[in-house]
């Protein structure tokens, strides 16, 4: 019962315990060609408030400044649902970038910071975000609730900081850019409008995972480039061509050309249109034949994480397919955990808790919160829509009006061709339907890199997404009146 009571009394404390104050601190970035950036990081927590006026929560954030306040300035979060912002942050977009295989960080030379003042945000309930007051962080638990809630802090921190005037970016990953979406538009209907918006290893319609469910989905039909590039990568396909690209084109037009339209057909297939499709989906992503066929030509993400390389003892990763673990004590069509995932997610929380106290000089009583997974645990899917509660959420509609409402905004969307988690055509259709309209369509680039879900993690393609985005910017901030072309034109391959 003490113990009991103890846990609640702690609870309580910091719960209404004030935030700690915000660290200001001088630093420069030394490039390897000898040039510098001298640049300000602030530490610390804005505190967003309900109708009343009352607090709500703390939510923990970095801002990196160079000093100008014309310069552009962007907005990065990572996904989860419910996952801190230390993987951007440090993976490859900040100044500092850990090198995962000492623990050590260093100047990088390909941070944005270069392009754009950043700020890292941390959802409420991870990192060092937390509800205070009466509120709760499952509060802000859901689509809609964490929809406003950024959309709150990134206007007071624009206000707090005279910055209205300049150049305005929003950069999420995986469920970020889902919430960048349905964000884009909730701060143009608040009164800011934004210049542009990049998404990384995107997510856009939830409805395709919760509709249907089993390993019988037809969107796993738009994961099987992505199998390919893995299968081609493992040396699991027949007579594996030298030219990655033109394997995965060649898989793209199987998958919406042959593929797609047959298994989209009422009833079952003639025995020999499925061996056929068997055969070639074999030559595509390497699973045997008969098992291809058994499952009726039907193969999750999750079940050829499993498949691939059952016969070597191993699986693959799920952020990265090219990354492999011990098959061992795993069995079934989901394997627990994700070798890409457990290779570097120990590295990235201990260097990162470790840069905020010495280097930034921000110190909490609160334990850092990476990757809660009681926050997706209990995240609110359901959205207030036309029919009330909408399960399966999609934010294609919210993008699409957000380009609708603001004439000159742009969108970027990168995508690794290893990453089974988003995979990229997927990405593609779902970009697509945002795009419907020729104008729209003008507005969106699309590119791809040959990295997994962190597409930062590769040198070569950071580089490349770098050089991306460094065009982005000029064009969104300009606001030139781009060529009229489609998605297919404006995409971005063969990095």
């Amino acid at each position: 019962m003490k113990r009991a009571l103890g846990a609640c009394v702690l609870l309580l404390t910091l719960a209404l315990s004030p935030p700690a104050a915000d660290s200001v601190t001088r630093h420069v970035l030394h490039f390897a060609n000898g040039d510098e950036l001298a640049y300000t990081a602030t530490a610390g927590t804005l505190t967003l408030r309900d109708d009343r006026n009352e607090p709500t929560a703390n939510v923990f954030y970095v801002a990196y400044t160079a000093g100008d306040p014309k310069r552009p300035v962007t907005f990065l979060y990572n996904g989860g649902p419910g996952s801190a912002s230390l993987w951007l942050q440090i993976g490859g977009l900040g100044p500092r970038r850990l090198v995962p295989a000492t623990g050590e960080l260093v100047d990088n030379d390909a941070t944005l910071l270069t392009t754009s003042d950043l700020v890292f945000i941390d959802p409420v309930g991870t990192g060092y975000s937390a509800a205070t007051g009466t509120a709760n962080d499952k509060d802000f638990w859901g689509v809609d609730e964490d929809i406003r809630a950024f959309s709150q802090f990134i206007r007071r921190w624009i206000a707090a900081n005279d910055r209205a005037s300049s150049p305005k970016f929003l950069l999420g990953e995986s469920y970020g850019t889902f919430r960048s979406a349905g964000l884009v538009d909730q701060l143009q209907k608040d009164g800011l409008s934004f210049n542009g918006v990049i998404l990384l290893s995107t997510l856009l319609d939830y409805a395709d995972d919760f509709g249907n469910g089993g390993d019988e989905n037809v969107p796993d039909a738009f994961a099987i480039p992505t199998e390919a590039a893995v299968a081609w990568y493992h040396k699991k396909v027949p007579d594996p061509p030298a030219d990655l690209h033109a394997f995965v084109d060649a898989a793209r037009a199987f998958t919406s050309d042959e593929y797609l339209p047959a298994i989209m057909q009422p009833g079952s297939l003639d025995a020999q249109t499925s061996a056929r499709l068997a055969q070639r989906l074999h030559d595509f992503i390497g699973l045997d034949v008969d098992e291809l066929q058994h499952d009726n030509l039907r193969v999750s993400t999750d079940r050829f994480e499993s498949l691939l390389l059952h016969d070597d003892g191993e699986i693959t990763g799920r952020y990265d397919g090219r990354v492999t673990g011990s098959a061992a004590n795993r069995s079934g069509n989901r394997p627990p955990g994700d070798p890409s995932y457990d290779a570097v997610a120990p590295a990235f929380t201990k260097a990162f808790t470790g840069y905020v106290q010495t280097e930034l000089n921000w110190h909490s009583d609160r334990p850092y919160r990476a990757l809660p997974g009681n926050v997706v645990e209990n995240w609110n899917f359901r959205r207030r829509g036309f029919l009330g509660r909408v399960l399966a959420p999609s934010v294609i509609d919210d993008l699409r009006e957000a380009l609708h409402a603001i004439p000159n905004l742009r969108v970027f969307a990168g995508g690794g061709l290893f990453d089974l988690a988003t995979p990229f055509y997927d990405s593609e259709y779902q970009l697509g339907e945002v795009g419907l309209e020729p104008e729209l369509h003008a507005r969106i680039t699309i590119a791809e890199y040959p990295a997994g879900h962190m597409i930062y993690l590769s040198d070569d393609a950071l580089h490349a997404l770098r050089a991306d985005l460094d065009r982005f910017y000029a064009a969104a901030v300009t606001a030139a009146t781009p060529p009229r072309r489609s998605i297919a034109a404006t995409r971005i391959f063969g990095r």
